[in-house]
């Protein structure tokens, strides 16, 4: 069963009844773990969902009611050489319980093959009105498409950008907007919703060069989203939240690789943001962010691809990550100090 490197960080979530479930793409499908009782360490899985031509990529949404949407392209060949390619996704509305059906939006070149193929993987973002797909066309700028409140899908959305790399990163403030960013070679694109609900609005580029599979974005203070990534040849961490400047996390240097996972929760009483990665190591590092510094501090866990970071039903923080044999190896937060101490590794 071999798991694929995880390129997104959202893929530990908890559903509506306080159950974590943790997602890991494979060729032609996922794998699936779910907590059996919310917050007691128990889990079921791993369980493999085959989806006949799903590359192995995910790109995960929760919607406030605590449902999960599932992204990612679809290719089928045909018997004439070429491959079908389109955008699908599917919603757990249960913990544990089956997807719905992987339904399809195509993708916004219509019957033109060669260009749909080379389409990026699509982001996921969920807000108060429904889900939201975007990626990079084959143009190299933005497409994308967003549900309204009956769930129908709207028509495609052209948010122009020009020399997109990769489709980025998406999260939803607290207060219900939608931003997204994606990286250029020198700037990484950022559009938000003026209003929840709302288009995207492009605003001001960022002037960086950042590494190519390295961008996360989470809710922030202050209605914000806080974005991440790396710059290209040091490796550096940086983030942004709000209308600021980039601020490099200084204490960090070039010892991480992928994209960060970030968590705004309360610890010790004050609401801070966790943070890990996969440091060059190998192994987990995790730290608490308070907006001026971020102290690594390295687990003795190693893991592929990128971690996840969830709340559980007691409140405890939780550090997912898959395991070079594919498990999925779990910690939790121990103690409700102002830093972040974990208890023992845990293979589910």
């Amino acid at each position: 069963m071999a798991v694929r490197t995880a390129t997104t960080t959202g893929w530990l979530l908890r559903g509506n009844d306080g159950r974590l479930t943790a997602y890991a793409p494979v060729s032609g499908g996922l794998i699936r773990w779910t907590e059996t009782r919310p917050g007691e360490g128990e889990w079921t899985g791993p369980q493999r969902l085959d989806v006949p031509g799903l590359e192995p990529y995910l790109s995960i949404a929760r919607s406030a009611e605590g449902y999960v949407y599932l992204a990612g392209l679809r290719r089928r060949p045909h018997e004439d050489g070429r491959a079908e390619t389109d955008v699908v996704y599917a919603t757990q509305f249960q913990s544990g319980r089956a997807l719905t059906q992987w339904r399809t939006i195509g993708t916004p070149h219509g019957a033109d093959w060669e260009k749909a193929g080379r389409i990026g993987f699509p982001v996921a973002a969920a807000d108060g009105v429904g889900l939201h797909l975007y990626f990079r066309n084959a143009g190299r700028g933005v497409s994308g498409r967003r549900q309204d409140a009956r769930g129908i899908w709207g028509p495609w959305l052209d948010l122009a950008g020009s020399k997109v790399v990769e489709s980025g990163s998406a999260a939803v403030s607290a207060d219900g907007h939608v931003e997204l960013v994606v990286p250029a070679p020198d700037h990484v694109l950022r559009w938000r919703q003026e209003e929840p609900g709302g288009p995207l609005k492009r605003m001001p580029d960022t002037a960086m060069k950042s590494l190519p599979e390295s961008l996360s974005s989470v809710p922030g203070g202050e209605g914000n989203v806080a974005h991440f990534w790396r710059t290209e040849g040091d490796s550096v961490l940086h983030t942004r939240s709000g209308e600021g400047s980039p601020v490099a996390l200084a204490s960090l240097g070039g010892d991480g690789s992928g994209p960060v996972a970030a968590l705004r929760t309360v610890l010790g009483g004050r609401e801070r943001t966790v943070l890990a990665q996969r440091a060059d190591s190998g192994r987990v590092a995790v730290a608490v962010y308070d907006g001026d510094d971020a102290s690594w501090s390295q687990t003795d866990e190693e893991c592929v691809g990128a971690p996840a970071l969830a709340v559980d039903a007691a409140g405890r923080v939780v550090v997912a990550v898959i395991g070079s044999d594919g498990s999925l190896r779990v910690a939790r937060q121990r103690g409700d100090g102002p830093e972040l101490e974990l208890g023992p590794w845990a293979r589910a």
